[in-house]
């Protein structure tokens, strides 16, 4: 299958940051209905940037590789960062879109995925669930 080339099969072999934190500032756990794919994220948020981040995944070769990316590139990041990256994702996904800007631009590796529209929501676990955490995080006031 030409969606599974060596670049994302080498991106899900690689995962960065796979070490649950122990205190973070919040947790999120993001579910892919139709798949089952789960992405589980702890941010620790210093000065509104992502000064420590950690994932448990559990994802296809396409959510993984997601995840690989965005683990690598998400600490020094400020919410607004990890928003745009998103959206930019979504962008090229469904619109046939740009990569995504640096630092997000390793998940060009993903653009063969645009054609299957079951695999978007698996894709997006790791941007998912670190909003999610971010947002948990901002409501409890860090």
């Amino acid at each position: 299958m030409k969606l599974y080339s060596q670049r994302i099969l080498a991106f899900a072999a690689d995962m960065p940051r796979t070490d649950r934190l122990v205190n973070p500032t919040a947790t999120a756990k993001k579910r892919a209905p139709l798949c089952g794919s789960t992405v589980t994220v702890d941010v620790t948020l210093s000065d509104g940037i992502i000064s420590d981040y950690g994932q448990d995944v559990k994802a296809c070769a396409l959510g993984q590789a997601a995840a690989s990316v965005v683990g690598a590139v998400i600490v020094g990041l400020t919410p607004h960062d990890v928003q745009t990256g998103r959206e930019q994702m979504m962008a090229m996904l469904k619109d046939d879109g740009p990569v995504p800007l640096p630092p997000f631009d390793g998940l060009e590796v993903l653009r063969p995925a645009s054609e299957y529209k079951n695999r978007h929501a698996s894709i997006m676990l790791a941007f998912d669930a670190t909003l999610d955490a971010i947002a948990s995080a901002q409501a409890d006031g860090a």
